[in-house]
C-alpha cells in the first residue's frame, strides 16, 4: 500500500547534491556543442581560399553541421532513455574528436562536409540531448537556474574559442587548427563521465520485499515489451494535437532559420568593414562575454515568482529583442558601434538559449520533455541547415553582409511577434476550455490538479506535500 509514495518519492529530483556537477559536465558538452559550430567561421576565409569555394560553400559546414547535431535529436533521445546519459555523451565525444583529427587531413569542400558537418554534428547531437535531459532528471524547482548555468556552456567556449582558434591559425594554419580542436573536444568524454545516473528503480522497505517480486515476475514480459516499443517509438506524433506545442515549434523554426548566420558571418563583415582580423575575432568573444552572464542571470529572472508563470511570454521578447539587433546591424559603419552591436547581440541570444528548453519543459513536463526535445530537435534541423546558405546566397549575389542581416532580422522578427500574439491566444483558449466544463464533472481530482499548479508556480514551498510538480496535470497528486 505504501510502496507507491515510497517509489515516487524516490524518484523525485534531488534539485542539488551531485546535480551541481552534472550541471558542470553539461556546462562542457552543450559549450563545444554550441560554439564549434560558429568558432568554426575563424577558419572559412583561409579554408574558402585553399579550396576554392564560395561564401555559400563555406557555410554549408557550419550549417550541415548544426543540422545534424538537431536531426539526430531523436535517435539520441532513445539511446539517452535505453543507455543513460554517461556512455551517449562518452560516444559523442569520442565521435567528434575523431572526425576533427580526420577533417585536417582533407583536400575538398565535400570531405569537410562528411568530418566536420555529419559525422562531428552527430556527435554534437549525441552530447546535447544527453545533456538536456539528465538535467530535467536532476532538478525541478531549481531547474531553470540549472538550465541557465549549463548553457552559459556555449558563451563561455565562445568567448575563449574565437581568439584561441585565430591564435591557432596563425600558427598552425585551418589544418593544424582543426587537428588541435579534435583533441580538445575529447574533454566531452571527462564531461559525460561526471554525469552519474540517477537510481531508477530503488529497493522498497522489507516488508515489501516479497510481493515486489512476485508482481515482477508476473509482469516481466509485459514491462520488457513496453520498454521495448518506447525505445522504438522515436517519434510522438500526438505532440502536433498540443496547440501549445504548435505554436511553439513554429515561432521557433523562424528563430533558428535566421539566429546562426550572422554569427557565422560576423567576422567576415567586420573585416569587409575594414576591421582587422583580430579585432573582428574579438567580436565573438565580446558575444560570448556578455552571453556568459546573461544566461545564468536569465535563469534566475525566469526562477522568479513573477516570471516563471508568464515564461512563454518573456521568451517571446527576448526573439524580438534578438531580431531587432540584426536589422540594426546594417547601420553600423565602424568598430565602436560594431562592439555595442555584439554587446546586444550577446544579451539577446543568451536570453533566447537560456529559455527556448525551460519553455519546452514548462509546455511538456519532465515526463514528456525527452521526446518532445527530440522531435523539436528534428524539425528545426530544416531551416538549420537553410538558413545560413541561403544568407550566404545573398552575400554571393550582392556582395555585401547587411542583406544577410536584414533577412535574418526579419524572420526572427516575426517570429518573436507570432509567439507572442498566439500565446495570448492560447492561454484565453484553454481559460475558455476550462470554463465550458460542466461543473458535475469538476471532480475533486481537478480540484487537487488546479491546487498543484497553482503551487508549482510558486514554486511549492512544501514539496513534502507536492509528490510530482508541473508533470502531466491528470497525474499531479496533491496528500490530502
Amino acid at each position: 500500500m505504501s510502496s507507491t509514495p515510497t517509489n515516487k518519492q524516490a524518484l523525485k529530483p534531488p534539485d542539488g547534491g551531485w546535480g551541481w556537477m552534472v550541471v558542470i559536465g553539461a556546462h562542457i558538452s552543450i559549450g563545444f556543442a554550441y560554439s564549434t559550430p560558429k568558432a568554426l567561421s575563424i577558419f572559412f576565409k583561409d579554408i574558402r581560399s585553399d579550396l576554392q569555394a564560395s561564401e555559400s560553400d563555406i557555410a554549408w559546414i557550419s550549417s550541415i553541421m548544426l543540422a545534424a547535431m538537431y536531426a539526430g535529436g531523436p535517435v539520441s533521445s532513445a539511446l539517452v532513455n535505453r543507455f543513460g546519459s554517461r556512455p551517449i555523451v562518452i560516444v559523442g565525444g569520442l565521435m567528434c574528436g575523431a572526425s576533427m583529427v580526420a577533417a585536417s587531413f582533407g583536400n575538398s569542400i565535400v570531405y569537410l562536409y562528411l568530418c566536420v558537418g555529419v559525422i562531428a554534428g552527430c556527435g554534437l547531437a549525441l552530447n546535447l540531448n544527453a545533456s538536456i535531459t539528465i538535467i530535467s532528471k536532476y532538478f525541478l524547482a531549481k531547474r531553470p537556474l540549472a538550465n541557465g548555468l549549463a548553457m552559459a556552456g556555449s558563451p563561455v567556449f565562445l568567448c575563449f574559442l574565437a581568439p584561441f582558434n585565430q591564435f591557432l591559425l596563425d600558427k598552425f594554419g585551418w589544418r593544424g587548427s582543426l587537428l588541435i580542436l579534435g583533441a580538445l573536444m575529447l574533454n566531452c568524454c571527462v564531461a559525460g563521465a561526471l554525469m552519474r545516473p540517477l537510481a531508477s528503480c530503488t529497493s522498497f522497505p522489507a516488508p515489501h520485499k516479497e510481493a515486489e517480486e512476485q508482481s515482477n515476475n508476473a509482469n516481466t514480459k509485459p514491462l520488457k515489451q513496453s520498454c521495448s516499443r518506447g525505445a522504438k517509438n522515436i517519434f510522438d506524433w500526438s505532440f502536433f494535437k498540443d496547440r501549445g506545442f504548435l505554436i511553439y515549434l513554429i515561432g521557433n523554426i523562424m528563430f533558428i532559420f535566421g539566429a546562426y548566420a550572422p554569427i557565422m558571418f560576423l567576422t567576415d563583415y567586420a573585416i569587409s568593414r575594414g576591421v582587422d582580423q583580430y579585432s573582428a575575432a574579438y567580436l565573438l568573444s565580446i558575444m560570448g562575454f556578455v552571453d556568459m552572464f546573461v544566461r545564468p542571470g536569465t535563469g534566475l529572472i525566469a526562477n522568479s515568482k513573477w516570471i516563471r508563470p508568464r515564461i512563454q511570454y518573456f521568451f517571446s521578447f527576448a526573439v524580438v529583442f534578438n531580431g531587432t539587433c540584426h536589422l540594426l546591424c546594417p547601420l553600423i559603419t565602424n568598430y565602436t558601434f560594431l562592439v555595442v552591436y555584439a554587446v546586444f547581440f550577446g544579451v539577446a541570444f543568451g536570453m533566447v538559449f537560456a529559455l527556448i528548453f525551460e519553455c519546452l519543459m514548462d509546455l511538456m513536463g519532465n515526463q514528456r520533455f525527452p521526446r518532445a526535445v527530440g522531435l523539436v530537435t528534428i524539425i528545426e534541423c530544416v531551416p538549420m541547415l537553410l538558413g545560413p546558405p541561403t544568407a550566404g546566397l545573398l552575400v554571393d549575389k550582392f556582395e555585401d553582409y547587411k542583406y544577410l542581416f536584414f533577412l535574418c532580422g526579419a524572420v526572427i522578427v516575426t517570429g518573436g511577434i507570432f509567439l507572442f500574439v498566439m500565446n495570448i491566444y492560447n492561454y484565453r483558449m484553454l481559460e475558455k476550455e476550462r470554463r465550458r466544463q460542466p461543473n458535475a464533472n469538476h471532480t475533486v481530482g481537478q480540484d487537487q490538479a488546479e491546487m498543484a499548479s497553482a503551487l508549482t508556480h510558486t514554486f511549492c514551498p512544501k514539496e513534502s506535500d507536492v509528490l510530482e510538480c508541473k508533470e502531466d496535470v491528470a497525474s499531479i497528486q496533491v496528500k490530502s
